[in-house]
């Protein structure tokens, strides 16, 4: 267990700078444990004692980096806020950073563990969407219904049909859900 604020976070917390910083400066194909570790002020022993190899620790930053960092839009209807977050989602799945990111953290883990983090981030704030609506007294689809009926259909086309991702097939995936949600 990482204790917040302890050696462990600390070190986590370098590492992963370093790669953000690195990544930026050289590009991820000339990423190095050992230049990462350099640039943290750890030794390249604890990078890999942490995270095994570097396609590991890839795999820990791009799930860290597919963390929403805030809450999803209310925009006063389902329809509304269901339609901001799906587009919200879209553009930043679908932009290089974010492919290279789901990427990473699929490439990274065979367990599945981090492609069940990014699913749960997601669901947290398909949750916070529905909760606001039923306290408006809107009937809502749940929470599985919308990652079956619009989040997997978008990474799909994310990961293996890119072409022509528009804002329109994401309002459309809503649009068709809703509309097929028991009045």
């Amino acid at each position: 267990m990482v204790r917040p604020g302890g050696r462990s976070a600390r070190v986590q917390a370098s590492v992963h700078a370093a790669v953000r910083e690195l990544t930026a400066e050289v590009g991820r194909d000339a990423l190095t444990v050992p230049l990462i570790a350099q640039r943290a002020g750890v030794t390249p022993s604890t990078v890999y004692r942490r995270w095994g190899d570097l396609q590991e620790l890839l795999s820990d930053v791009a799930v860290e980096r597919l963390r929403p960092d805030a809450a999803p839009a209310d925009c006063g209807t389902l329809a509304a806020d269901l339609t901001a977050w799906a587009e919200q989602f879209l553009d930043e799945m679908s932009s290089p950073a974010g492919r290279a990111y789901v990427r990473d953290a699929l490439l990274g883990d065979p367990n599945g563990g981090n492609a069940g983090q990014c699913s749960a981030y997601a669901a947290e704030h398909i949750g916070v969407i529905l909760g606001r609506a039923a306290a408006r007294g809107e009937r809502v689809p749940d929470t599985e219904t919308v990652i079956d009926r619009v989040v997997a259909p978008l990474m799909y086309r994310i990961l293996f049909r890119p072409d022509g991702l528009e804002t329109a097939r994401a309002r459309g995936l809503v649009a068709s859900l809703l509309a097929a949600a028991p009045r």
